[in-house]
């Protein structure tokens, strides 16, 4: 279902926060989840975007990475199956399916 278009820059932010190591995408976890965690869309939209870069670096040997963004999608993942009622939560399966 989910096409490709963010709404948000998250893809591009931890793209960014690679290059600076672990505690870069640390913070960028915790600033975006933060900020956004309240917004079905864009909560959303962090757990996709997580997911792709577990993908991404386990696909290019880096473990490290891999693994911490998994344990950073498990945290975004749980908050929004647990939290998201309704439509909301309608939409977040749908797109993550």
């Amino acid at each position: 279902m989910f096409d490709g278009e963010f709404k948000t820059t998250f893809m591009m932010d931890f793209t960014i926060a690679d290059h600076f190591g672990k505690n870069a995408i640390k913070d960028t976890f915790k600033r975006a989840f933060d900020e956004w965690k309240d917004n079905y869309e864009y909560l959303t939209e962090l757990v996709i975007a997580l997911n792709w870069k577990i993908w991404e670096h386990y696909e290019n040997g880096n473990e490290a990475y891999a693994t911490l963004y998994n344990d950073l999608w498990e945290k975004a993942d749980e908050y929004a199956c647990d939290n998201l009622k309704g439509e909301e939560a309608e939409y977040f399966f749908e797109m993550t399916d």
